[in-house]
């Protein structure tokens, strides 16, 4: 879709001068689209991965990815950000992460990599934390969005739009989900985030209501049996005859309940505590069976299991079923910068040995 940016940008200035805009029109053309056919992928039209096979498996239509979400990280906290400090400059810089974060988009690419989840919440800074007082949401306490978290957003969207790689957006994240006032509020984020996708005419993003919907979330329509109304709802916001396909994941281990089986367009589970390869298709298989299942994508986004000089591993046992997998990395007790996608601040480069380790192997997979 080609764009009058003149106009746009007319549009666009005319708004923000009367205060009805707080974040910038897009000025790109829409280039990359991502859309579901049965239990494929495509990007651009075509299946992800097109006629690869790997060791007699099927790659064609899978989406493999990273968990990397605090892409836009920031700690709105004054008690708690000097946690985040770099190594190298003793200070934390959310400007310095997102861009370190654009700049080895094309290396994961170049491995094979097509997709990552980001979350307008982030994940634990710390790897695993119950007690999260950190203060990282891209949503004021009434849902409004913040003008700094948009920014680095968009730069990592249209890097992305850029190298064909299709975003999984996430949108609330439990131990931060309560920095929004109420229920009324989580509305009115969805409802401003999704009408914000649609002004940047963004064809190529996927949707994560929230990560982990079964774990400790303070609004009752974050929970595992109201969830799917807000899957609904981003289905119901439609802009120009599109709409973005949507979906919410579960802890480690756990099926997909009909109400959200039945409601996304895909679906997203964890590998978290399933040491066990066997259990992977095992999930797999159950969520297959869940009732309301029918040809869909089922996607592995998290998984802190690695073993990549294996035979027979969590990855492969994924796409041995048919299923993509997601590398989830943090930073363990003891070790140093380069370690992990999650962990603040971040090393976004391919520079461990278990990064490396799990790159070599999607490239295999993935004929890259």
């Amino acid at each position: 879709m080609i764009r009058n940016s003149s106009f746009i940008c007319f549009v666009g200035a005319l708004c923000l001068s009367f205060g009805l805009l707080s974040y910038p029109v897009s000025q790109a053309v829409a280039q990359t689209t991502v859309a579901i056919t049965g239990e494929k992928f495509y990007i651009n039209g075509r299946p992800t991965y097109p006629e690869r096979t790997w060791k007699g498996h099927s790659i064609e239509g899978l989406l493999m990815n990273s968990r990397m979400v605090q892409g836009i990280f920031d700690d709105l906290n004054p008690e708690t950000v000097n946690r985040w400090k770099y190594p190298d400059t003793g200070a934390w810089d959310p400007d310095r992460n997102t861009r370190e974060f654009v700049a080895n988009m094309a290396e994961w690419k170049a491995h094979g990599l097509l997709s990552f989840t980001l979350n307008l919440q982030g994940g634990s800074p710390e790897g695993y934390s119950r007690n999260q007082p950190w203060h990282n949401s891209a949503f004021t306490a009434s849902g409004e969005l913040r003008p700094a978290y948009l920014q680095r957003l968009k730069k990592i969207l249209d890097e992305a739009e850029r190298l064909e790689m299709v975003p999984i957006l996430g949108l609330f994240y439990f131990g931060q989900d309560h920095r929004l006032a109420d229920e009324a509020a989580v509305i009115r984020a969805v409802d401003n985030i999704l009408n914000w996708l649609h002004m940047q005419a963004y064809k190529h993003v996927l949707i994560e209501v929230n990560n982990e919907c079964n774990v400790r979330y303070t609004h009752e329509i974050l929970q595992p049996d109201r969830v799917h109304e807000l899957i609904l709802r981003v289905k119901a916001n439609e802009k120009n005859g599109f709409r973005y396909l949507v979906s919410t994941s579960y802890g480690g281990g756990f099926i997909p309940l009909p109400n959200v089986v039945k409601a996304a367009d895909f679906l997203l589970i964890h590998g978290n505590g399933v040491s066990d390869p066997d259990q992977i298709v095992e999930m797999v298989r159950k969520t297959k069976s869940v009732e309301g299942y029918r040809d869909m994508p089922i996607v592995f986004n998290e998984d802190d299991h690695f073993d990549f000089d294996k035979d027979w591993n969590n990855f492969i046992a994924a796409v041995s079923a048919g299923a993509s997998w997601g590398f989830f990395d943090f930073r363990m007790e003891g070790e140093g910068f380069e370690q992990g996608y999650q962990s603040v601040p971040v090393d976004w480069s391919t520079g461990s040995d278990r990064k490396r380790d799990f790159f070599a192997l999607l490239r295999e997979i993935t004929g890259y």
